[in-house]
């Protein structure tokens, strides 16, 4: 069971989602607007909140920014348009994931229960702090230096902008560099999650490629290895 936080301004959209939460066993409160989603976010403690685009009062994606400028609460967004630039710039904004409307209770309930465990502490840490194993040097790949304990990726000693999970996934890559990484195991490795939508892989590497300043017509680092997986690799 967990807390959430329903943000959307259409009465009958708004009870549907509170019905089909609700239904799965969560606590949910809501709001109609922006401003009082973000009033809600200042005054209560919530597992997960799920955030409509369209809202009446600001632009929904103003409202993911605010939210992160206060709080790390996982945020799923609910938009009508699928486009992978729009996608980006969700991610790239602070949303931890997505769903493209319309969609059914139990497809929110599947990208919510995801969004969840990938937020919750392992069972070390919730047990408390594990004895401190020494520091990993920080991983190479070209002009690339990527240290995991800091979660800072330079690139010719320039640091990149980098979401949690585009970070996650250029260290993974990394890790393996040279080998060949299938989709699938991006999605059970990084993502945690075996089932989720592979366009979600597609969104963050092309997201990253950008961030690293190539483009899949031509890269450097990044290399697709069609029907098979993707590797990431030194210039030559």
């Amino acid at each position: 069971m967990a807390s959430v936080l329903v943000i959307e301004d259409d009465p009958v959209i708004r009870s549907s989602l509170i019905e089909a939460l609700t239904s799965f066993g969560h606590v949910v409160r809501s709001a109609a607007d922006g401003f009082g989603g973000l009033r809600e976010v200042t005054r209560a403690r919530f597992d997960a909140v799920v955030l409509d685009l369209g809202l009446p009062d600001i632009d929904g994606r103003d409202a993911l920014r605010m939210i992160r400028g206060i709080s790390h609460v996982p945020v799923l967004v609910a938009t009508a348009r699928d486009d992978e630039a729009e996608i980006i710039r969700l991610l790239n904004t602070g949303a931890d994931d997505y769903l493209v409307k319309p969609f059914s209770g139990g497809q929110l309930e599947a990208r919510l229960a995801a969004v969840l465990r990938r937020s919750q502490p392992s069972d070390g840490y919730a047990r408390g702090p594990a004895p401190q194993a020494p520091a990993a040097p920080p991983l190479e790949v070209g002009d690339l230096r990527i240290d995991e304990q800091a979660r800072t990726a330079l690139l010719a000693g320039r640091e990149l902008d980098l979401t949690r999970r585009e970070f996650d996934l250029l260290a993974y890559l990394a890790r393996r560099t040279g080998a060949v990484v299938s989709k699938q195991e991006l999605l059970f490795e990084v993502w945690r999650e075996p089932y989720v939508d592979d366009q979600t892989v597609h969104v963050h590497l092309s997201a990253l490629r950008r961030k690293l300043g190539e483009r899949a017509v031509r890269p450097r680092y990044l290399h697709t290895v069609r029907g098979v997986g993707f590797k990431l690799v030194a210039p030559h």
